[in-house]
Protein backbone atom coordinates (compact mmCIF):
# COMPACT_ATOMS: atom_id res chain seq x y z
CA UNK A 1 0.00 0.00 0.00
CA UNK A 2 1.54 3.13 -0.85
CA UNK A 3 0.10 6.70 0.88
CA UNK A 4 0.66 10.37 -0.57
CA UNK A 5 0.96 12.73 2.58
CA UNK A 6 0.63 16.74 2.06
CA UNK A 7 2.06 18.60 4.21
CA UNK A 8 1.80 22.49 4.74
CA UNK A 9 5.42 22.91 5.91
CA UNK A 10 8.20 20.11 6.38
CA UNK A 11 11.25 22.16 7.28
CA UNK A 12 13.68 20.74 9.67
CA UNK A 13 15.29 23.79 11.29
CA UNK A 14 11.77 24.46 12.70
CA UNK A 15 10.83 21.65 13.70
CA UNK A 16 7.55 20.82 15.96
CA UNK A 17 5.07 18.57 16.99
CA UNK A 18 3.37 18.16 13.82
CA UNK A 19 7.07 17.64 12.08
CA UNK A 20 7.48 14.38 15.23
CA UNK A 21 4.16 13.40 14.41
CA UNK A 22 4.34 12.99 10.77
CA UNK A 23 7.90 10.73 11.20
CA UNK A 24 6.44 8.22 13.74
CA UNK A 25 3.51 7.66 11.53
CA UNK A 26 5.78 6.87 8.77
CA UNK A 27 7.80 4.51 10.53
CA UNK A 28 4.68 2.65 12.20
CA UNK A 29 3.17 2.69 8.99
CA UNK A 30 6.23 1.42 7.39
CA UNK A 31 6.30 -1.78 10.13
CA UNK A 32 2.81 -2.58 8.28
CA UNK A 33 3.57 -2.53 4.76
CA UNK A 34 2.65 1.00 4.10
CA UNK A 35 4.91 3.29 1.84
CA UNK A 36 4.55 6.95 2.99
CA UNK A 37 5.67 9.87 0.70
CA UNK A 38 5.73 13.16 2.00
CA UNK A 39 4.86 16.08 -0.56
CA UNK A 40 6.08 19.56 1.14
CA UNK A 41 6.73 22.49 0.32
CA UNK A 42 10.04 23.93 -1.42
CA UNK A 43 12.89 25.27 1.05
CA UNK A 44 14.11 28.23 -0.10
CA UNK A 45 17.98 26.39 0.79
CA UNK A 46 18.28 22.66 1.37
CA UNK A 47 17.72 21.19 4.41
CA UNK A 48 21.31 19.80 5.52
CA UNK A 49 20.03 17.44 8.03
CA UNK A 50 16.40 15.56 6.63
CA UNK A 51 15.02 13.32 9.58
CA UNK A 52 12.51 12.03 7.07
CA UNK A 53 14.84 10.81 4.56
CA UNK A 54 17.42 9.87 6.99
CA UNK A 55 14.58 7.50 8.24
CA UNK A 56 14.51 5.66 4.86
CA UNK A 57 11.07 7.78 3.51
CA UNK A 58 10.47 9.76 0.75
CA UNK A 59 10.35 13.73 0.38
CA UNK A 60 9.30 15.24 -2.70
CA UNK A 61 9.36 19.01 -2.85
CA UNK A 62 6.72 21.09 -4.73
CA UNK A 63 6.53 24.86 -5.62
CA UNK A 64 4.42 26.95 -3.37
CA UNK A 65 3.54 30.30 -2.34
CA UNK A 66 1.75 32.69 -0.43
CA UNK A 67 -1.06 34.24 -2.20
CA UNK A 68 -1.10 37.38 -0.24
CA UNK A 69 -0.53 41.17 -1.91
CA UNK A 70 0.58 43.80 0.13
CA UNK A 71 2.16 42.48 3.22
CA UNK A 72 6.27 42.34 4.39
CA UNK A 73 8.67 39.83 4.08
CA UNK A 74 8.44 39.44 7.97
CA UNK A 75 4.79 38.71 7.60
CA UNK A 76 5.60 36.25 4.67
CA UNK A 77 7.70 34.33 6.55
CA UNK A 78 5.48 34.25 9.45
CA UNK A 79 2.37 32.36 7.15
CA UNK A 80 5.17 29.86 5.91
CA UNK A 81 6.17 29.36 9.66
CA UNK A 82 3.02 28.59 11.76
CA UNK A 83 -0.02 29.36 9.62
CA UNK A 84 -1.11 30.99 6.33
CA UNK A 85 -2.97 29.41 3.47
CA UNK A 86 -0.24 28.42 1.28
CA UNK A 87 -0.88 27.77 -2.71
CA UNK A 88 0.66 25.43 -5.22
CA UNK A 89 0.35 25.44 -9.00
CA UNK A 90 2.44 22.16 -9.18
CA UNK A 91 0.95 19.73 -6.70
CA UNK A 92 -2.09 18.67 -8.22
CA UNK A 93 0.18 17.87 -11.58
CA UNK A 94 2.82 16.20 -9.31
CA UNK A 95 0.41 14.00 -7.64
CA UNK A 96 -1.55 13.08 -10.51
CA UNK A 97 2.22 11.78 -12.07
CA UNK A 98 2.75 9.79 -9.30
CA UNK A 99 3.13 6.20 -10.51
CA UNK A 100 1.35 4.61 -7.73
CA UNK A 101 -0.72 6.07 -5.37
CA UNK A 102 -3.62 4.29 -3.00
CA UNK A 103 -4.72 6.78 -0.38
CA UNK A 104 -4.52 10.91 -0.11
CA UNK A 105 -3.47 11.58 3.55
CA UNK A 106 -3.56 15.28 3.90
CA UNK A 107 -2.08 17.14 7.21
CA UNK A 108 -3.22 20.76 6.35
CA UNK A 109 -6.78 21.78 4.95
CA UNK A 110 -7.44 25.08 3.09
CA UNK A 111 -6.02 25.20 -0.51
CA UNK A 112 -3.25 22.37 -0.19
CA UNK A 113 -5.95 19.90 1.41
CA UNK A 114 -8.23 20.67 -1.39
CA UNK A 115 -5.64 19.92 -3.74
CA UNK A 116 -5.29 16.80 -2.46
CA UNK A 117 -8.84 16.36 -2.08
CA UNK A 118 -9.23 16.96 -5.96
CA UNK A 119 -6.12 15.16 -7.37
CA UNK A 120 -7.45 11.53 -4.75
CA UNK A 121 -11.28 12.61 -6.41
CA UNK A 122 -9.06 12.77 -10.40
CA UNK A 123 -7.47 9.67 -9.36
CA UNK A 124 -10.39 7.48 -7.41
CA UNK A 125 -8.62 7.05 -4.23
CA UNK A 126 -10.04 8.12 -0.78
CA UNK A 127 -8.81 10.99 1.09
CA UNK A 128 -8.15 11.14 4.76
CA UNK A 129 -8.03 14.61 6.25
CA UNK A 130 -5.64 14.92 10.02
CA UNK A 131 -5.97 18.04 12.08
CA UNK A 132 -2.53 18.78 14.20
CA UNK A 133 -2.98 21.99 14.99
CA UNK A 134 -6.69 22.48 15.81
CA UNK A 135 -9.39 24.03 13.94
CA UNK A 136 -12.85 24.16 15.91
CA UNK A 137 -10.70 23.31 19.53
CA UNK A 138 -8.86 26.60 18.99
CA UNK A 139 -8.65 29.56 21.54
CA UNK A 140 -9.63 33.25 20.08
CA UNK A 141 -6.67 34.30 21.15
CA UNK A 142 -4.64 31.82 19.19
CA UNK A 143 -6.80 32.03 16.00
CA UNK A 144 -6.11 36.06 15.91
CA UNK A 145 -2.46 35.11 16.55
CA UNK A 146 -2.12 32.83 13.59
CA UNK A 147 -3.91 35.68 11.55
CA UNK A 148 -2.39 38.69 12.59
CA UNK A 149 0.70 38.25 9.43
CA UNK A 150 -2.01 38.24 6.55
CA UNK A 151 -3.37 41.52 7.98
CA UNK A 152 -3.80 44.54 5.50
CA UNK A 153 -3.05 42.36 2.57
CA UNK A 154 -5.19 41.51 -0.20
CA UNK A 155 -5.34 37.39 -0.58
CA UNK A 156 -5.50 36.71 -4.91
CA UNK A 157 -5.83 32.96 -4.27
CA UNK A 158 -9.42 32.71 -3.29
CA UNK A 159 -10.29 32.21 -6.20
CA UNK A 160 -8.33 29.47 -6.67
CA UNK A 161 -9.52 27.99 -3.36
CA UNK A 162 -12.58 28.35 -4.01
CA UNK A 163 -12.46 25.77 -7.41
CA UNK A 164 -10.76 23.56 -5.57
CA UNK A 165 -13.19 23.04 -2.80
CA UNK A 166 -10.71 24.00 -0.08
CA UNK A 167 -13.10 25.04 2.87
CA UNK A 168 -14.95 21.85 2.14
CA UNK A 169 -12.11 19.28 2.90
CA UNK A 170 -12.79 18.41 5.91
CA UNK A 171 -16.91 17.90 4.94
CA UNK A 172 -15.59 15.93 1.65
CA UNK A 173 -12.49 13.80 3.12
CA UNK A 174 -13.57 10.20 3.33
CA UNK A 175 -12.36 10.42 7.09
CA UNK A 176 -11.16 12.87 9.41
CA UNK A 177 -8.73 12.33 11.98
CA UNK A 178 -8.37 14.27 15.40
CA UNK A 179 -6.07 14.01 17.79
CA UNK A 180 -8.08 14.84 21.17
CA UNK A 181 -12.12 14.22 21.56
CA UNK A 182 -13.08 17.91 22.23
CA UNK A 183 -11.99 18.37 18.58
CA UNK A 184 -13.89 15.48 17.70
CA UNK A 185 -16.86 16.29 19.11
CA UNK A 186 -17.04 20.15 17.73
CA UNK A 187 -16.12 18.67 15.04
CA UNK A 188 -19.32 15.80 15.03
CA UNK A 189 -21.35 18.93 15.72
CA UNK A 190 -20.42 20.77 12.83
CA UNK A 191 -20.43 17.84 10.60
CA UNK A 192 -22.72 15.18 12.09
CA UNK A 193 -22.51 12.96 8.58
CA UNK A 194 -18.63 12.60 8.47
CA UNK A 195 -16.80 10.27 9.67
CA UNK A 196 -14.35 11.44 12.51
CA UNK A 197 -12.08 9.70 14.79
CA UNK A 198 -9.61 10.12 17.45
CA UNK A 199 -6.32 9.06 16.74
CA UNK A 200 -3.53 10.09 19.25
CA UNK A 201 0.20 10.82 18.66
CA UNK A 202 2.68 8.09 19.56
CA UNK A 203 6.13 7.85 21.03
CA UNK A 204 8.43 5.18 20.39
CA UNK A 205 9.08 3.80 23.84
CA UNK A 206 12.62 2.56 23.07
CA UNK A 207 13.84 5.12 22.14
CA UNK A 208 13.68 7.24 25.13
CA UNK A 209 14.55 4.22 26.94
CA UNK A 210 18.58 4.36 26.61
CA UNK A 211 20.86 6.83 28.69
CA UNK A 212 20.81 9.99 27.03
CA UNK A 213 21.83 12.37 29.66
CA UNK A 214 25.63 12.00 28.93
CA UNK A 215 24.98 13.93 25.72
CA UNK A 216 22.97 16.30 27.13
CA UNK A 217 25.46 17.16 29.70
CA UNK A 218 28.72 17.31 27.17
CA UNK A 219 26.17 19.39 25.13
CA UNK A 220 25.34 21.70 27.88
CA UNK A 221 27.77 21.61 30.82
CA UNK A 222 26.09 24.28 32.76
CA UNK A 223 23.18 22.12 33.26
CA UNK A 224 25.52 19.88 35.71
CA UNK A 225 24.22 19.76 39.31
CA UNK A 226 21.46 22.37 38.52
CA UNK A 227 17.67 21.26 38.91
CA UNK A 228 16.74 21.42 35.61
CA UNK A 229 12.95 22.66 34.47
CA UNK A 230 12.55 21.94 31.13
CA UNK A 231 10.43 23.45 28.40
CA UNK A 232 10.76 22.24 24.89
CA UNK A 233 8.57 23.14 21.59
CA UNK A 234 9.18 25.90 19.08
CA UNK A 235 9.56 29.81 20.39
CA UNK A 236 6.64 31.33 19.59
CA UNK A 237 3.32 33.00 21.38
CA UNK A 238 1.09 30.44 21.17
CA UNK A 239 3.73 27.68 22.91
CA UNK A 240 4.07 30.71 25.70
CA UNK A 241 7.78 30.37 27.17
CA UNK A 242 7.94 34.07 27.94
CA UNK A 243 5.38 33.90 30.72
CA UNK A 244 7.34 31.03 32.40
CA UNK A 245 10.39 33.52 32.06
CA UNK A 246 8.24 35.97 33.98
CA UNK A 247 7.80 33.82 37.22
CA UNK A 248 11.57 32.91 36.40
CA UNK A 249 12.66 34.87 39.59
CA UNK A 250 10.27 33.64 42.27
CA UNK A 251 11.27 29.76 41.01
CA UNK A 252 14.78 30.36 41.67
CA UNK A 253 14.35 32.87 44.78
CA UNK A 254 12.55 29.55 46.29
CA UNK A 255 15.21 27.41 44.80
CA UNK A 256 18.50 28.64 44.19
CA UNK A 257 19.66 25.52 42.30
CA UNK A 258 17.21 25.02 39.88
CA UNK A 259 17.69 26.02 36.38
CA UNK A 260 15.21 26.74 33.57
CA UNK A 261 16.17 25.25 30.00
CA UNK A 262 14.25 26.72 26.75
CA UNK A 263 14.74 24.00 23.89
CA UNK A 264 12.84 25.08 20.55
CA UNK A 265 13.47 26.53 16.98
CA UNK A 266 12.24 29.99 16.49
CA UNK A 267 9.42 30.48 14.37
CA UNK A 268 8.33 34.20 15.99
CA UNK A 269 11.42 36.47 15.42
CA UNK A 270 9.77 39.08 17.12
CA UNK A 271 8.70 37.15 19.85
CA UNK A 272 11.82 35.25 20.60
CA UNK A 273 13.99 38.47 21.01
CA UNK A 274 11.04 40.23 23.28
CA UNK A 275 11.65 37.09 24.93
CA UNK A 276 15.44 37.35 24.97
CA UNK A 277 15.37 41.09 26.30
CA UNK A 278 13.30 39.70 29.47
CA UNK A 279 16.06 37.27 29.91
CA UNK A 280 18.34 40.55 29.88
CA UNK A 281 16.08 42.81 31.85
CA UNK A 282 15.34 40.23 34.87
CA UNK A 283 19.12 39.07 35.21
CA UNK A 284 18.21 35.68 34.02
CA UNK A 285 21.33 34.94 31.78
CA UNK A 286 23.51 32.61 34.25
CA UNK A 287 20.01 30.44 35.60
CA UNK A 288 18.11 30.36 32.12
CA UNK A 289 19.54 28.19 28.58
CA UNK A 290 18.51 28.50 25.23
CA UNK A 291 19.59 25.61 23.32
CA UNK A 292 18.22 26.14 20.26
CA UNK A 293 17.12 23.75 17.96
CA UNK A 294 16.83 20.10 19.22
CA UNK A 295 14.39 17.38 17.24
CA UNK A 296 12.46 15.14 18.45
CA UNK A 297 14.72 11.94 18.81
CA UNK A 298 18.02 14.10 19.25
CA UNK A 299 19.96 12.35 22.15
CA UNK A 300 20.56 15.80 23.95
CA UNK A 301 16.95 16.51 24.24
CA UNK A 302 16.50 13.03 25.47
CA UNK A 303 19.17 13.45 27.99
CA UNK A 304 17.73 16.70 28.86
CA UNK A 305 14.75 15.28 29.73
CA UNK A 306 15.99 12.76 31.64
CA UNK A 307 17.90 14.91 33.50
CA UNK A 308 14.84 17.46 34.55
CA UNK A 309 12.87 17.53 37.40
CA UNK A 310 9.54 18.24 35.54
CA UNK A 311 8.54 19.10 31.79
CA UNK A 312 6.76 22.71 31.79
CA UNK A 313 4.25 23.05 28.92
CA UNK A 314 2.54 26.34 29.82
CA UNK A 315 0.77 26.63 26.11
CA UNK A 316 -2.36 28.90 25.41
CA UNK A 317 -3.39 26.26 22.76
CA UNK A 318 -1.92 22.51 22.97
CA UNK A 319 -4.55 19.96 20.90
CA UNK A 320 -2.48 17.15 21.96
CA UNK A 321 1.02 17.94 23.53
CA UNK A 322 3.11 15.12 21.72
CA UNK A 323 5.99 16.44 24.26
CA UNK A 324 4.03 15.21 27.39
CA UNK A 325 4.51 11.61 25.97
CA UNK A 326 7.98 12.39 25.31
CA UNK A 327 8.96 13.46 28.98
CA UNK A 328 6.81 10.57 29.91
CA UNK A 329 8.93 8.32 28.31
CA UNK A 330 12.13 9.74 29.54
CA UNK A 331 10.83 9.26 33.06
CA UNK A 332 9.83 13.31 33.49
CA UNK A 333 6.70 14.42 35.35
CA UNK A 334 4.87 17.12 33.70
CA UNK A 335 3.79 20.19 34.46
CA UNK A 336 0.97 21.67 32.24
CA UNK A 337 -1.39 24.45 31.49
CA UNK A 338 -5.11 23.36 31.25
CA UNK A 339 -5.20 23.16 27.46
CA UNK A 340 -7.28 20.49 25.52
CA UNK A 341 -3.86 18.65 25.19
CA UNK A 342 -3.34 18.43 28.12
CA UNK A 343 -6.22 17.41 29.83
CA UNK A 344 -6.99 14.72 27.50
CA UNK A 345 -2.96 13.13 28.65
CA UNK A 346 -2.56 14.30 32.21
CA UNK A 347 -4.35 13.20 35.17
CA UNK A 348 -3.58 16.20 37.76
CA UNK A 349 -1.52 14.92 40.72
CA UNK A 350 -1.40 11.16 39.23
CA UNK A 351 1.29 11.63 36.35
CA UNK A 352 1.23 15.12 36.15
CA UNK A 353 0.27 19.02 37.54
CA UNK A 354 -2.17 21.07 36.05
CA UNK A 355 -2.85 24.80 36.11
CA UNK A 356 -4.70 27.47 34.83
CA UNK A 357 -3.29 29.72 32.19
CA UNK A 358 -1.85 32.88 34.02
CA UNK A 359 -2.29 31.52 37.63
CA UNK A 360 1.00 32.47 38.44
CA UNK A 361 -0.31 31.47 42.11
CA UNK A 362 -0.95 27.47 41.12
CA UNK A 363 2.00 27.03 38.91
CA UNK A 364 4.56 28.11 41.80
CA UNK A 365 2.84 25.60 43.96
CA UNK A 366 2.91 22.92 41.06
CA UNK A 367 6.95 24.27 41.02
CA UNK A 368 7.42 24.11 44.66
CA UNK A 369 6.22 20.05 44.97
CA UNK A 370 7.91 18.74 42.73
CA UNK A 371 11.13 20.87 43.47
CA UNK A 372 10.98 20.28 46.84
CA UNK A 373 9.87 15.78 46.57
CA UNK A 374 12.14 14.68 44.38
CA UNK A 375 10.15 10.72 45.56
CA UNK A 376 7.01 12.61 44.53
CA UNK A 377 7.92 14.10 40.58
CA UNK A 378 9.53 10.76 40.51
CA UNK A 379 6.46 8.82 41.20
CA UNK A 380 4.35 11.22 38.64
CA UNK A 381 7.04 10.63 36.00
CA UNK A 382 6.81 6.86 36.30
CA UNK A 383 3.18 6.72 36.39
CA UNK A 384 2.99 8.86 33.06
CA UNK A 385 5.52 6.14 31.63
CA UNK A 386 3.46 3.57 32.17
CA UNK A 387 0.57 5.24 30.81
CA UNK A 388 3.06 6.15 28.06
CA UNK A 389 3.96 2.33 27.11
CA UNK A 390 0.60 1.10 27.50
CA UNK A 391 -1.26 3.58 25.56
CA UNK A 392 0.80 5.47 22.82
CA UNK A 393 3.29 2.86 21.33
CA UNK A 394 4.22 4.29 17.72
CA UNK A 395 3.42 0.65 16.08
CA UNK A 396 0.22 -0.13 17.88
CA UNK A 397 -1.36 3.49 16.89
CA UNK A 398 -0.49 3.23 12.85
CA UNK A 399 -2.35 -0.30 12.98
CA UNK A 400 -5.01 1.81 13.25
CA UNK A 401 -4.25 4.07 10.51
CA UNK A 402 -3.22 0.76 8.14
CA UNK A 403 -6.68 -0.72 8.93
CA UNK A 404 -8.75 2.53 8.23
CA UNK A 405 -6.62 3.15 5.21
CA UNK A 406 -7.37 -0.55 3.87
CA UNK A 407 -11.24 -0.20 4.85
CA UNK A 408 -11.55 3.40 3.20
CA UNK A 409 -9.95 1.89 0.02
CA UNK A 410 -11.98 -1.39 -0.11
CA UNK A 411 -15.28 0.91 0.50
CA UNK A 412 -14.15 3.04 -2.66
CA UNK A 413 -13.30 -0.10 -4.67
CA UNK A 414 -16.69 -1.10 -4.45
CA UNK A 415 -18.60 2.08 -5.08
CA UNK A 416 -17.11 1.73 -8.19
CA UNK A 417 -17.66 -1.46 -8.98
CA UNK A 418 -21.38 -0.73 -8.28
CA UNK A 419 -21.21 2.88 -10.66
CA UNK A 420 -19.53 0.60 -13.05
Amino acid sequence: MQAAHILRKYNPAEWGGTETAVLRLFDGLRAHDVRSIAYCPQLESDALDDPLTRAGHEVRRFNACVPVWGISAENRRAMVAVGGNLLSFDLLWDLWREPKIDVVHVHTLNRLGGIGLTAARLRGVPVVAQIHGGVLDLPASTREFLDAPRRGGVEWGKMFGAALRSRRALECADAVIACNHKEARLLHERYPRQRILVQPHGVPMAEYARDCRPAALEAFPTIRGRMIFLMAGRIDPVKNQAWVVEQAPEIFRRHPDAMLVVAGSVTDRAYAEAMNQTIERLGLRNKLLLTGPLPSGDARLIGLMQCARALILPSLSETFGLVILEAWASGAPVIASRTSGALELVNDGENGCLFDIGDAKAFQTAIDALASFPEAATQLGEAGKARAKACYDTVALAARIESLYGELIRAKSSRSKVTS
